[in-house]
């Protein structure tokens, strides 16, 4: 009896052939078919390949500092964790929530002279918004940086904080020229619940700013509440009529209401002060910001002064007793004119005319705040009364060149019908 047994492929048929009524034969080792021998190899390949794969990933994550734990990027800048699936707050998110209880929204409620349906004067109220930035606290008040042309011509200042709770709150002090403002409230007025949420914004330091730096922008856009836009420093040193100072440009979305709020860094710091966008269908992107290293000096001065209110009974207020023109930027720049309320006239016996100012003088500073336009000091006179003794700066033309003075006037009562 042969000791050879016949080898089938799976496809012809068994393994091994028995005789019938004979002991089985001595069984052999089988030689392995060649497509088993193949797919065997292939499985033995790849645990090995895995194990070698494996073990290079934990070579790596300890000598090369890598990390189980891996973060990706999404495309709306959320941070996902890969391991856990759970969704960490963006860098803007997170500076948002934190500056967002530094901001406030600001109503200025004032009365406007308008023509009527008959051709008559009439008084009209008038509404507008705008944003602030809580710079500082002192004993009794909260003390707010902001536009001055949010402020101008108000009958009344309305903050409105975080919580959206509202406090009323006066002027401390302006700088037209320079578009500033400060405005305080006091502490008394403001919840303890409010004063808990509220906080005081970091500065930061705008001289540092480059092209294409990433900022944030915060305020009451629209007047709809406080809203977050983000972009870049697209220009810095810019030039803008109305404000004599130069500015941060960006492409963060600046919209009527954002007057007045922050523009931060990526650390969440104060770098600017929103106070204008260009409008038009053919431009885009195009807002401006006060650095706020230019605007801290001014600031601080403002934040000194005393606070005040208008007064309420208008026979009362301050008045001068000078007919003001405004000067053109042009004229300014052409005779080297100092910015100010140019005096077309002195009427005889009043309060100018007792302290010496002349006609072509120009008024310079009322009580230590500067003065742009014939609109500024007419509103910065509401807040003194008759009687009330103050300094102002006067320039006057003097071989050809203006010189600076400080004179010493004392208020008379507002005559009816003069300015």
């Amino acid at each position: 009896m042969s000791n050879e047994y016949n080898y089938y492929t799976p496809e012809s048929g068994p393994d091994y052939n028995y005789e019938q009524n004979q002991e089985p034969k001595k069984k052999e080792k089988k030689k392995m078919p060649k497509l088993i021998k193949v797919i065997s190899l292939a499985l033995v390949f790849g645990i090995v390949a895995s194990v070698a794969f494996q073990a290079t990933n934990l070579v790596a994550d300890r000598f090369l500092g890598t990390t189980e734990n891996r973060e990706v990027k999404s495309v709306d800048n959320t941070k996902i964790s890969q391991s856990t699936g759970e969704t960490a707050k963006s860098d803007i998110a997170s500076i948002a929530e934190e500056v967002m209880p530094s901001v406030v929204s600001i109503t200025n409620l004032s009365v406007q002279q308008v023509q009527s349906f008959f051709g008559g004067i009439q008084e009209q109220e008038s509404k507008s918004v705008g944003s602030g930035i809580i710079i500082s606290q002192n004993d009794s008040e909260l003390l707010i940086i902001t536009n001055n042309h949010v402020v101008e011509g108000n009958e009344t200042l309305t903050v409105s904080f975080v919580d959206e709770e509202s406090v009323e709150a006066q002027v401390k002090g302006t700088d037209a020229a320079k578009d500033l403002a400060v405005i305080a409230v006091q502490t008394k007025e403001i919840k303890d619940t409010t004063m808990d949420q509220i906080k005081v914004a970091a500065l930061g330091n705008s001289d540092q700013l480059q092209v294409g730096e990433s900022v944030i922008a915060i305020g009451n856009a629209l007047g709809y509440g406080q809203s977050v836009t983000s972009g870049i420093v697209s220009a810095t040193g810019r030039e803008l009529d109305g404000i004599d100072e130069k500015l941060i440009q960006t492409d963060a979305a600046i919209n009527p209401g954002n007057s007045g709020g922050a523009l931060l860094n990526m650390q969440g710091e104060l770098i600017g002060i929103n106070c204008a966008k260009i409008a038009s269908s053919s431009i885009e992107g195009t807002g401006y910001a006060i650095p706020i290293s230019k605007a801290q000096p001014i600031l601080e001065e403002l934040m000194n002064r005393k606070t005040r209110d208008k007064v309420s009974d208008e026979s009362q207020i301050g008045y001068l007793g000078v007919k003001f023109a405004d000067l053109s930027r042009e004229a300014i720049q052409m005779y080297n004119m100092p910015s100010g309320a140019f005096v077309m006239d002195v009427y005889p016996r009043e309060a100018a005319d007792n302290a010496g100012i002349q006609k072509s003088d120009i008024i310079t500073k009322l009580d230590g705040q500067k003065v742009s336009s014939k609109a500024d000091i007419n509103d910065k006179l509401q807040y003194y009364s008759a009687g009330e003794e103050i300094e102002i700066e006067v320039a006057r033309l003097n071989n050809g060149e203006y010189e600076e003075s400080t004179v010493t006037v004392t208020l008379s009562a507002r005559p009816d019908g003069n300015q």
